[in-house]
């Protein structure tokens, strides 16, 4: 059996059902995380135990769930706790940049503004930024070699709210279409464990998750209620 192509390795953590991800490359042992909040030690010693070295943090949006940082009254530690710690650079979308300062004590040199279409390389493995706001307006999706990791813009069977402060539902409609065009056999990763699977694909999103299947950006409004 020949060796995996990329490393990933799903982990559920925290009270809210986040996932977060280490995504890396087998031969140079160089790993991303994604999401990294709530346990920063059990995710550096997760890489770890699977003999990665995590060199980058990606994150899909600005939400502390996802970020780390305050929200509620509550503290989540995240992105800050693991810069302190590793020295890593934060990836997020250009449009949610701003916003980290807010919410975390991450500095704007802690940060790395990327935009649609972007790609680095985590070791040897390119990965792409996609661009799906909606939920968010910088909300972003990873695609790695045939895996899609989609944060809270696609989750299995349904998708990300859009009665929150920046959510704008005629924008998500417009992103699960960009998603629907991937191809079928595309494994989705999402960023929460609020199915009875952890993973998907968007072949059986597009048969199944009827957020999915409409064919106008009227018909979606009028299901979401906007």
């Amino acid at each position: 059996m020949s060796a995996p192509r990329v490393y990933l390795r799903q982990l559920e953590i925290g009270p809210m059902q986040n996932y977060v991800y280490l995504v890396g490359d087998p031969e140079t042992r160089a790993a991303a995380v994604v999401d990294a909040a709530w346990e920063i030690d059990a995710i550096i010693d997760a890489a770890a135990a699977d003999g990665y070295t995590i060199t980058k943090a990606l994150v899909t949006h600005f939400h502390p769930d996802h970020l780390g940082g305050r929200f509620m009254g509550m503290t989540v530690t995240g992105a800050t706790e693991l810069v302190a710690r590793l020295g890593v650079k934060v990836h997020i979308n250009k449009h949610e940049a701003g916003y980290v300062g807010r919410v975390s004590d991450l500095s704007a040199s802690d940060v790395v503004a990327v935009d649609a279409g972007d790609r680095i390389e985590v070791g040897a493995i390119p990965l792409t930024f996609v661009h799906t706001p909606g939920h968010t307006p910088g909300s972003q999706c990873f695609l790695v070699d045939g895996n899609l990791i989609s944060g809270d813009t696609l989750f299995i069977g349904s998708c990300g709210r859009t009665d929150l402060p920046g959510s704008d539902p005629a924008q998500l409609y417009e992103s699960l279409n960009t998603l629907r065009k991937l191809p079928d056999d595309t494994v989705l990763y999402p960023g929460h464990n609020y199915a009875d699977r952890p993973t998907s694909t968007i072949g059986q999103e597009k048969r199944r998750n009827l957020f999915m299947r409409f064919d106008s950006v009227a018909d979606f409004l009028g299901f979401v209620g906007r």
